[in-house]
């Protein structure tokens, strides 16, 4: 799968979130054949539903570049297949596809969870033009495509669909901020993942990830430590030395529990 970690894109966000549509294809994914074949069903039989031939090829092709359903994304396919509850999934979902998604993650750490914490009441896609006009300053990011003043418009109102959709904002045309609350699932899941890629408990309560969700380091420490107490994890803390012991060894033993 070609890595676009670092790929600015208008299409997938004006597609937007395609949440219900990602959960009914992982749901009747079969890994007895391809990536390719699994998608040429979708658009052949038209298990989602869509309205039209070309949505049908549209919400493929954005499958085909958000996920990689044999390898880094498996733990969301084998949820879905196993009737995985939506809203523990949608967190989930999330996390995978910012992975390769540069926008969606970087509009949600660096924008979005810096809107919380000042405060900002009422968001439009027209505030969200000045981040998006200065990521052309950046030298290390690709764009795709030349955008128009009207595409800006749609990308930042795609943005912020995008987490309505998972249930950081509310509202329509003009967006505020929701009671997000991560479920303890999607939170254990999460801390696996993290645990999995960096191996070092600091490093992963300060990931910039939990951003995402609207949460900082604090948040996540008292999360830790009510799970602790609960004796969901273990969570210790002495000076400079953090340990998170968790319920199972890998972010994929951790699945197989959620079944």
């Amino acid at each position: 799968m070609e890595a676009r970690s670092r790929v600015v894109s208008s299409f997938t966000i004006v597609k937007g979130s395609l949440i219900e549509e990602t959960y009914s294809i992982f749901r009747d994914w079969d890994y007895r054949v391809s990536k390719f074949e699994n998608l040429r069903r979708v658009r052949d039989e038209n298990s989602i539903g869509a309205t039209s031939t070309n949505w049908a090829l549209n919400v493929t092709k954005v499958m085909n570049r958000r996920f990689d359903p044999e390898d880094r994304d498996r733990p969301l396919v084998e949820l879905a297949k196993a009737g995985c509850d939506r809203e523990i999934w949608k967190p989930l979902l999330l996390y995978h596809m910012t992975r390769d998604e540069f926008l969606v993650r970087d509009f949600l750490v660096n924008w979005l969870f810096p809107q919380f914490r000042a405060g900002a009441y009422r968001l439009r896609a027209d505030d969200v033009l000045p981040y998006l006009n200065g990521l052309r300053k950046m030298s290390d990011i690709e764009w795709s495509g030349n955008w128009s003043d009207s595409t800006l418009k749609r990308v930042g109102s795609g943005l912020l669909r995008i987490a309505t959709d998972f249930g950081l904002l509310q509202g329509s045309q003009t967006r505020e901020f929701a009671s997000y609350h991560l479920p303890e699932e999607s939170f254990v899941y999460l801390m696996h993942a993290m645990m999995d890629r960096d191996a070092n408990a600091q490093r992963v309560i300060d990931s910039e990830d939990w951003r995402m969700f609207l949460m900082g380091a604090e948040d996540v420490e008292r999360e830790l430590l009510r799970l602790h107490q609960f004796r969901r994890i273990e969570y210790q803390v002495a000076g400079s030395l953090t340990q998170i012991k968790l319920p199972a060894a890998s972010a994929a033993d951790f699945v197989r529990k959620l079944h």
